[in-house]
């Protein structure tokens, strides 16, 4: 049985680190590391997409920061709301508080004299060594801290005597309060929605995270939702990207530093311009894929905005069709650039398929439809047969694309 709790404070889902430009999948840093290490020194470990309530999520939330044995806060990202949560603790509780982050993250002042316990994160997702490793750490820590209780809250440190709320009666009293519930956690949930979107199910996966956004707000929530939203096609396909224009317009894509967002806002427009043939949204999915572009330096979003810019040459007059044409070929060969460092990296890819297509995709763009067919040839072993249909799709709308070429009438 365990003998306490454990509340961990951060974000989940993909989440952007504006300052670096990368994008993390926290599920993972809480699946691989956070959670086997809490329950491995015996504390239960909740995150708050697994607390059971009704409602929003606020109330619940400032209980466990309040009574949780140890809390674990992970501020990579610079999740500003887990850095909120994280001063809420450090006022309440004047010890068993362990912060952690990814390697890379940039402190601010504020926190850069705390003891900050750091692991290495991949993107998508972290070496197994690694994993290892820091579950060693993790539990190490919360052991020593439940031995040994030690002030390591600033707020108390700094302000001598400050005492602590009175916990016992505390508790009791939000006890009384509490709503007794048998709704289903956001963790539950989000498993859901996954079931839905790999079994095609978009409506259900809206709805479902319609449900979740009544619950928490959060920006990874609101771009699935779109997602989900637009996948769905209902009531029509162009209604249905209009509904998911409309969600993500919340997260302000124009000045977003959110590749998540961006890239999301790119492919909505990108298929309604498919659609209506309006060039307002053509010219609003190439912003959006550059813009993703030049914060990931990404192959996704680089093809992309290659495409893009070919399709716009063949509607453009002269002069604007020969400068979209010539950047679409500059940005391929950066993508080449990228896909080749991607494969001669020593780390497994979990889309080895795609990073051979869009090298197949880029090279084909470039004029050179010999190192795109060996491009493909070798991409075959790891694609499912939807995954081959697509790149020929792809391709074939290409081809039409590059026979226009307004280079031609300058030979």
């Amino acid at each position: 049985m365990p003998k306490g709790t454990c509340f961990v404070v951060m974000g989940f889902g993909k989440k952007t680190d504006f300052q670096t430009g990368r994008v993390l999948d926290l599920n993972k840093s809480y699946q691989y590391m956070i959670k086997p290490a809490v329950e491995d020194a015996g504390l239960e470990c909740v995150r708050a997409d697994e607390i059971v309530h009704s409602g929003t999520i606020d109330v619940p939330m400032y209980h466990q920061l309040l009574t949780a044995d140890v809390v674990i806060a992970d501020l990579s990202t610079s999740n500003p709301n887990a850095f909120y949560e994280l001063g809420v603790r450090h006022a309440l509780r004047p010890y068993t508080t362990i912060i952690i982050a990814e390697s890379k993250l940039i402190y601010p002042f504020d926190v850069n004299h705390i003891s900050i316990r750091q692991y290495e994160h991949m993107g998508d997702g972290i070496d197994y060594g690694e994993v290892l490793r820091f579950k060693g750490v993790l539990k190490d820590a919360i052991i020593q801290i439940l031995q040994r209780p030690e002030n390591d809250s600033p707020v108390y440190e700094f302000l001598n005597g400050l005492n602590p709320p009175a916990l016992a009666a505390t508790v009791a009293a939000i006890a009384a309060a509490a709503p007794v519930t048998n709704d289903p956690t956001i963790g539950v949930l989000m498993e859901q929605v996954e079931g839905a979107k790999k079994s095609g199910n978009w409506v259900g996966a809206k709805a479902l995270l319609s449900s979740v956004r009544l619950m928490k707000n959060d920006p990874y929530i609101i771009q699935q939702l779109a997602l989900a939203t637009y996948k769905s096609a209902q009531p029509t396909p162009r209604q249905a990207l209009e509904e998911a224009r409309g969600i993500l317009s919340e997260l302000d894509p124009a000045s977003s530093h959110d590749s998540e967002t961006i890239g999301l806002w790119g492919a909505v427009h990108k298929r309604l311009y498919e659609l209506t043939q309006e060039r307002a949204y053509l010219d609003a999915a190439i912003a959006a894929y550059e813009k993703g572009f030049y914060l990931r330096n990404d192959y996704y979003n680089g093809i992309n905005a290659a495409f893009l810019f070919n399709v716009r040459a063949a509607v453009s007059p002269p002069a604007d069709a020969i400068a979209d044409f010539v950047l679409a070929q500059r940005i391929r060969q950066q993508v080449i650039g990228i896909c080749e460092g991607l494969l001669a990296s020593s780390r497994r890819l979990d889309d080895e398929y795609w990073v051979r297509a869009t090298l197949a995709e880029a090279w084909l763009g470039l004029g050179d439809a010999q190192k795109s067919q060996e491009a493909l040839d070798q991409a075959a072993p790891f694609a499912e047969a939807w995954m081959r249909q697509s790149t020929a799709d792809q391709l074939a709308k290409l081809k039409p694309l590059l026979d226009k070429s307004p280079l031609k009438a300058l030979a």
